[in-house]
C-alpha cells in the first residue's frame, strides 16, 4: 500500500496541524506502510523539513501573489501524479492543495480521504464565509460528496458535516499524542517557584481562540485575588497582529504584562507582571513551558480536536476548556473544568482552579495523563486509519469507526 498525505503547510506555521499531520505520518510509517507527504514550501519549511524524518517530504514552490491566500503551487499536483499513490489523505480545505487532491481523485479514480480538522465547524465556516461559500460552489461541495471517506475528529464534527448535507462515509478518529517523560532530563530541567503558579495558553493568537475574553476574566480574577500568586502565560504564533490587540486590552484593564526575553532562563518569566507573552515557542522552549505550567487553558470558540489539550494532559496538567474543544471525555474523567468563552464563566473556573491544593491539581493532571495513554496515542490513531485504508483499497471489512 502506498499512501500520500497532502496539505498546504508542512511547517510550524500550520499550528497544531503541523504536529498532527507529521506525527500521524510517522506512526503510519512505523507500522510498515509506505507513506510520503506533499506540501507547499514557506519561510519555515526548510528548517522544519528535517522533523518529518523518516517520512519523505515533497515541497512545491508557491506562486508569490497567491501563496498566503490559496497556497497555489502547480508543481504539487504534478508531483502527486508522478508518485502514483494508492490513496491520498488530504489535510485541510479551501485552497489549491484541496483542489489538486480532488482533481487527482477524479483523474485516477483512486481512493481519497479528506481530513477537515475542524474546518467544517459552523464557526469556522462563518470566518471568511463568502470565500468558503465560493469554494463550496466551485468545487469543494462536489469534492466532499465524492470523497471515499471523510475523517472527523469527534462525534460533534461528524454531526456538523452531516448537517451540511455531505453523504460520503465518515470515520471518527481523534488526534493523538506522543507521550513525553514526566521527569525532564537534567539538560532541560525547569526551575519552579513554590509561591508562583502558572496558567498556560499555548496556540495560535487568533480571535477564534477566545483570548480577549480570557484576559477580561483574568482581570476579574486578579482583582478578586491579588495575592493568589498565579500568572497567565500566553505563547504562540501571532496572526493578523492579534497579539497587539491583547496587549492593548491588558493596558486598558490595568493588567501588568511583559514579553519573555528569549536570552533569559524561563523561570524568570512572569516575575514582573501577571501576564507574560512568550511569542512563538517550539522544541525545548515549548517543553519547558508545559513543565513549568500548573494548569492549561483553551477558551476557544471553534476547534477540531486540539492538539494542545492532549499535550497538556500528556504533561499531566489540569485543563480549562470550552465545549468547542470537543473533548468532553476529559471533564467526565475529572481531568478538566468546562468553561464557556465569556468573561463570567472563565473567571468562575479560574477561582475554582486557584482554590485547589497542589495535590488536587496533581490528581487532575494524572487523570489527563491516564486518559491520553489509554485513548490518544499516535500508534492507536495510525492503526485505526490503516484499517480505513485497507477497507478502501483491499476490500477488508468496514471498520466499526466508519459511519455510512
Amino acid at each position: 500500500m502506498k499512501v500520500a498525505f497532502v496539505t498546504d503547510r508542512v511547517s510550524r506555521r500550520a499550528g497544531g496541524l503541523f504536529d498532527a499531520c507529521k506525527h500521524l505520518a510517522q506512526s503510519i510509517h512505523t507500522q510498515g506502510v509506505q507513506i510520503e507527504t506533499f506540501g507547499v514550501s514557506d519561510v519555515e519549511s526548510n528548517e522544519d523539513e528535517k522533523s518529518w524524518v523518516p517520512v519523505p517530504l515533497h515541497l512545491a514552490k508557491p506562486t508569490p501573489a497567491l501563496a498566503r491566500s490559496l497556497a497555489f503551487a502547480p508543481d504539487l499536483r504534478s508531483s502527486l501524479v508522478s508518485a502514483s499513490p494508492d490513496v491520498v489523505h488530504l489535510h485541510g480545505l479551501w485552497n489549491y492543495p484541496s483542489w489538486a487532491s480532488w482533481r487527482w481523485r477524479r483523474t485516477t479514480g483512486r481512493a481519497e480521504v479528506i481530513h477537515p480538522h475542524g474546518m467544517l465547524d459552523p464557526w469556522a465556516l462563518k470566518h471568511s464565509g463568502w470565500k468558503k461559500q465560493l469554494a463550496l460552489a466551485c468545487f469543494e461541495a462536489a469534492h466532499l460528496n465524492g470523497a471515499s471517506c471523510i475523517r472527523s475528529l469527534c462525534d460533534s464534527e461528524l454531526e456538523a458535516i452531516r448537517k451540511m448535507g455531505v453523504r460520503s462515509p465518515i470515520c471518527v478518529i481523534p488526534n493523538g499524542i506522543n507521550l513525553p517523560a514526566l521527569k525532564a532530563s537534567s539538560d532541560h530541567a525547569v526551575t519552579r517557584s513554590a509561591s508562583r503558579k502558572r496558567l498556560l495558553y499555548l496556540g495560535r493568537l487568533h480571535p477564534k481562540k477566545g483570548l480577549m475574553e480570557m484576559i477580561k476574566a483574568w482581570e476579574v480574577f486578579v482583582k478578586l485575588y491579588p495575592e493568589s500568586g498565579w500568572t497567565l502565560e500566553i505563547a504562540g504564533w501571532d496572526e493578523n497582529d492579534h497579539e497587539s490587540e491583547l496587549m492593548r486590552l491588558c493596558d486598558e484593564l490595568g493588567l501588568k504584562w511583559q514579553r519573555t526575553k528569549k536570552d533569559k532562563n524561563f523561570s524568570e518569566a512572569g516575575s514582573n507582571g501577571s501576564v507574560t507573552f512568550h511569542g512563538p515557542t517550539f522544541g525545548d522552549d515549548k517543553d519547558a513551558l508545559y513543565r513549568s505550567a500548573d494548569a492549561f487553558i483553551l477558551p476557544s470558540l471553534s476547534e477540531g480536536l486540539p492538539m494542545v489539550i492532549l499535550e497538556a494532559w500528556a504533561y499531566a496538567k489540569p485543563v480549562l476548556m470550552t465545549p468547542a474543544c470537543n473533548l468532553s471525555v476529559g471533564v467526565e474523567y475529572g481531568a478538566a473544568f468546562l468553561i464557556h468563552a465569556n468573561k463570567a464563566s472563565i473567571a468562575d473556573r479560574l477561582e475554582k482552579l486557584a482554590s485547589l491544593t497542589d495535590g488536587e491539581r496533581a490528581a487532575m493532571g494524572k487523570k489527563g495523563r491516564d486518559l491520553v495513554e489509554k485513548r490518544f496515542t499516535w500508534d492507536h490513531v495510525a492503526t485505526q486509519l490503516i484499517q480505513v485504508n485497507e477497507w478502501l483499497i483491499n476490500g477488508h471489512a468496514r471498520p466499526d469507526h466508519v459511519h455510512l
